[in-house]
């Protein structure tokens, strides 16, 4: 887990002062590729660690960063734990290294860095076109929920653009498109950032529900949004080695319900409509037996009927 790796890479470079990629990638046990794209990261992201051309070169973490962790600045680690948080939540071995990071931090800084930690959330599943651009303005996003100041900006919803002010309680990246879980007058709501105009970070402090846990609330938030958008089932039978491809084609939309006498697999898969589950699963052929519902074997007859008579 990447978040792992960026800990680890930092406490080495404390521990040695100056280190080079290739060091970085014997130690940690990855490519000498991902250990400098890893420090680049760190660079990037505001940390104190900077690269030394020439002989005996290599990179560095300056300040008083080097003899102790506590030496980084307020900035700096808000940088950090906005870098490597977001994996927390899935990889216990990173949360466990940000908790001893947050303790090798001064007092004052903790909480900020707790903040910014839990800031962001990732949700690999996908719900429709992946982007691989991150939004500008998500950066901006980001110190406003850490700092806890209300945002304004244009949204071009269904019934077209309007101004908001929000609350910002924390941002997801759902497979590279961004979304802002927000407070507003009319109770939480979900943006999608490519939406948004230029927001604005205001001066007015935000409120956050007590309690809140961002993990918790998307889980929320995709269970709704999922039940509206997948309103049709079907109740389907397939060899169980197959049952991890139906998984990356469906997603979220595919919930394995447990092995029959014949060694078969019973999945339920869900869609908006019966077409839709019809035409993926229709590359399958007999491979799949749909066993309970009507809608869909209706669907997959047409198909195959049309199919027959045009190549049969």
């Amino acid at each position: 887990m990447r978040a792992d790796r960026l800990v680890a890479t930092l406490l080495l470079m404390q521990a040695r002062g100056r280190v080079t990629a290739a060091e970085v990638a014997a130690e940690l046990e990855v490519s000498v590729a991902t250990a400098r794209r890893d420090l680049e990261a760190l660079s990037a992201a505001g940390i104190p660690v900077y690269p030394q051309a020439g002989r005996g070169g290599g990179w560095s973490l300056v300040g008083g960063a080097r003899t102790d962790l506590s030496g980084l600045s307020a900035p700096e680690a808000r940088a950090l734990f906005l870098l490597v948080g977001p994996a927390a939540a899935v990889a216990p071995e990173a949360k466990t290294a940000l908790r001893k990071l947050v303790q090798a931090l001064p007092a004052t800084f903790r909480a900020d860095a707790e903040a910014a930690a839990s800031a962001v959330v990732i949700d690999p599943v996908r719900w429709g076109g992946r982007s691989d651009e991150r939004p500008d303005s998500v950066a901006l996003l980001q110190e406003a929920v850490v700092g806890r100041r209300k945002v304004r900006f244009a949204y071009r919803g269904r019934g077209g653009p309007a101004e908001r002010m929000v609350d910002p309680w924390g941002l997801v990246d759902k497979d590279g498109v961004w979304y802002l879980v927000a407070g507003t007058d009319r109770g939480r709501r979900t943006f999608r950032v490519d939406r948004m105009g230029e927001p604005v970070v205001t001066g007015e402090a935000a409120t956050r529900p007590d309690g809140f846990v961002l993990e918790e609330v998307w889980d929320e938030v995709v269970a709704e949004i999922e039940a509206r958008r997948s309103p049709v089932s079907a109740v389907i039978l397939i060899e169980a080695r197959f049952v991890p491809v139906l998984v990356r084609q469906f997603g979220r939309h595919c919930e394995p319900l447990g092995e029959e006498p014949d060694g078969r697999a019973r999945v339920r898969l869900s869609a908006h409509m019966a077409l839709s589950i019809a035409e993926r699963i229709a590359g399958w052929g007999d491979v799949v037996e749909v066993v309970d519902s009507d809608p869909v074997r209706a669907e997959l007859a047409r198909i195959g009927a049309e199919l027959a008579r045009r190549y049969g």
